[in-house]
């Protein structure tokens, strides 16, 4: 039998469906990868904001990672919302006991796309320093670069992006994908910068969608998806790129909430 690949998100669960926990799980589903869950978090939050967070005891954070890790042959791990400095303390601890050499995203969540603050000034400091050096690939949107850099002004162009990447890069990180959604122009642009310095430009044309919830965790997702597939970082990152790119082209044919509405991940299966 061949051997099924895992991908284990830890990360907070959005109750509409579109980020978080559940993007991340139909992001593997639709990649062909099966995937486990270490929920952080827990938001009450739809398509017009987050309306309550309620974190998760990290001693529990901690227990369920090792109940999936003691048991599942996981081979890539995604990271997105740690709201407060215990629960990083809990994954990072968590990821030295169980997870040493396997591939690991780090996805910075900070802000939802509507706009709420998802994490505390302590926990950035906690982040930067906990998980940062334990991470493969490291995959702030421009505001996510900014605040881990302490800076105030969000980069606009794309010399000034790959400028905070490699400044990120000085901070720890073994490999930056800084993610060009936020800024402006015909094409959406990101760049992955690994550890040797290499620059790898990844476009597509930029898409007029008010469907964006949950962007960031479905590519961050999928890049976890491809590692576990055992690709390079740079093609798990290329395939990633189209992934998000098909899936936000596809928004508009699903019609949910009426606010900031989800991607469609399974834009290559639902006809």
């Amino acid at each position: 039998m061949a051997t099924t690949p895992i991908a284990l998100t830890i990360a907070g669960s959005d109750s509409s469906g579109g980020a978080g926990i559940q993007a991340d799980l139909k992001t593997f589903a639709a990649l062909r990868v099966y995937g486990a869950s270490v929920i952080t978090a827990i938001t009450a939050q739809n398509t017009t904001g987050v309306q309550a967070i309620h974190d998760v005891p990290p001693d529990f954070v901690a227990a369920q990672i090792d109940s999936v890790m003691s048991d599942l042959a996981v081979g890539a791990v995604k990271i997105g919302m740690l709201s407060q400095p215990a629960t990083i303390r809990a994954v990072a601890e968590g990821l030295r006991r169980h997870a040493a050499g396997l591939p690991v995203v780090l996805d910075p969540v900070m802000v939802a796309t509507s706009g709420d603050r998802l994490i505390s000034e302590e926990a950035v400091t906690a982040l930067r320093d906990e998980l940062m050096p334990l991470a493969t690939v490291i995959t702030p949107n421009l505001p996510e670069a900014a605040t881990l850099l302490g800076r105030t002004e969000v980069a606009r162009t794309e010399n000034e992006a790959v400028a905070q990447a490699r400044e990120i890069l000085a901070l720890g990180a073994r490999a930056v994908l800084i993610k060009g959604g936020h800024a402006e122009g015909n094409e959406s642009v990101d760049h992955l910068i690994g550890a040797d310095g290499t620059l790898r430009r990844l476009a597509s044309p930029r898409i007029a969608s008010t469907n964006s919830h949950g962007t960031g965790c479905t590519l961050s997702a999928a890049v976890a998806a491809g590692l576990a597939c055992r690709l390079e970082l740079a093609e798990a990152s290329a395939r990633a790129k189209a992934f998000i790119t098909a899936a936000i082209r596809a928004a508009d044919r699903v019609s949910v909430g009426r606010g900031h509405g989800p991607v469609h991940h399974f834009h290559a299966l639902w006809q």
